[in-house]
């Protein structure tokens, strides 16, 4: 049935509780029905665990692997680079991924091409497509994108939350006037079309996605950017706060508020979702817990999650959403990662760590928590094909018309 469902979305163009993997993520109960529609149907998710930050040990990766391969997750977008990471750390990254794939090639596997995926999903093992949320790991020298496709990295933020030569992050862009996207940045989304990288916008300031689509839908049409894991600020009405607190709508409010009393800092607007769906890309709605901490309880829901889903799907219509849990295995890690590099962190002004501090914890791990996302989604009424769309369809069909290399 997956390959089934497979070729559907490219024609669009549980292991115990006691397991080490993602520990303070919940297991939540689900129907049968449920439990078998994700054993049938394709999963994709989006986590965000280089080493160091989301893991330590290799039985970590192991162990979470395992349940969501049990669980019936197809596979991940895996991150393998954030911040400011360099040339030589992301190749040591995917190293280290490659070596726990080859030791597990039964049921686990890397993927660079939508063939790979495909094969993938018909033999049952579970895949990892990489991709950087930072394009610091060029180390300045767009040459290397080429280089970085070869190795496997099919999608690539320009930016992460700081400041960078490619533009701005959404955490910079709070406290400085929004500069928006540069030319080397202009420069870089033509190679990365070029190669065949997804552009992905999450992370990235207001402005700097808003020239990242303007530029693409002018000399890349029919190349759709995306955003990978952003949640929107509508679902918690957010939009008033940022509107009122946009350096670059009115630059008088620079620095006048604190983001303790803004929350959803990282979350995107309405208009950004509307604008990247007119380019027929996808909103990657995330769970990730302490992001949104004070909107919802220490434990995020089923229920919160649909609630996400429902205001994205109303929002830029089904075809257009898609998951994205973010999770990092374990907050032990990230919270010494964040205390260890304030340049990204930092000058949020303390808004990620009180997070943890409340308790904020658990990030929606699939293994756990799909089969109780899908009984919920069906008792609101969602048909099993709009599921599919949202759980891997919609990001396939964005994959399948990004990945292929172009030339004008």
């Amino acid at each position: 049935m997956k390959k089934i469902l497979l070729a559907l979305a490219i024609s669009l163009s549980v292991v115990s509780a006691s397991a080490l993997a993602s520990i303070e993520s919940k297991s939540w109960p689900a129907s049968d029905k449920a439990k078998q529609f994700v054993k049938d149907n394709l999963q994709i998710d989006f986590y965000a665990s280089p080493y160091g930050v989301g893991w330590t040990k290799d039985k970590q990766v192991e162990d979470y692997v395992k349940l969501a391969h049990e669980t019936g997750i197809s596979g991940a977008s895996n991150t393998i680079a954030a911040t400011y990471y360099t040339h030589d750390q992301a190749l040591a990254e995917m190293a280290r991924y490659n070596a726990i794939a080859k030791k597990h090639a039964d049921i686990m596997t890397v993927v660079k091409t939508i063939d790979d995926i495909e094969k993938a999903v018909k033999d049952g093992k579970y895949f990892w497509m990489y991709n950087s949320q930072t394009s610091s790991i060029l180390d300045g020298d767009i040459k290397k994108v080429k280089e970085m496709k070869e190795l496997g990295i099919n999608s690539m933020q320009l930016v992460y939350n700081g400041r960078y030569r490619a533009g701005m992050g959404v955490v910079e862009a709070m406290h400085y006037y929004d500069i928006g996207l540069s030319q080397w940045g202009r420069d870089l989304i033509d190679e990365l079309v070029k190669q065949g990288i997804t552009v992905d916008m999450s992370h990235t300031s207001y402005q700097t996605t808003m020239d990242i689509m303007d530029y693409m839908e002018k000399n890349h049409p029919g190349v759709p950017p995306y955003f990978s894991h952003s949640p929107l600020e509508g679902t918690y009405n957010c939009d008033g706060n940022r509107e009122a607190y946009h350096p670059t709508k009115n630059a008088k409010l620079i620095n006048t508020k604190t983001f303790n009393e803004m929350p959803c800092y990282r979350l995107i607007s309405d208009e950004q979702a509307k604008r990247v769906a007119e380019l027929g890309g996808t909103v990657g709605v995330s769970f990730t817990e302490w992001m949104m901490d004070g909107v919802w309880p220490e434990d995020i829901a089923p229920k919160h999650a649909a609630d996400m889903l429902d205001y994205a799907r109303k929002l830029v219509g089904i075809d257009h959403v898609a998951i994205a849990t973010d999770d990092v295995f374990t907050t032990a890690s990230i919270v010494s990662f964040a205390k260890a590099n304030p340049a990204a962190y930092g000058t949020d002004e303390g808004y990620m760590m009180a997070a943890f501090d409340k308790g904020a914890t658990g990030c929606a791990e699939l293994g756990k928590f799909m089969p109780a996302l899908v009984d919920e989604l069906w008792k609101r009424g969602w048909t099993n094909k709009d599921i599919n769309k949202v759980t891997g369809g919609n990001v396939m069909r964005v994959w399948k018309a990004t990945w292929t290399p172009k030339t004008k």
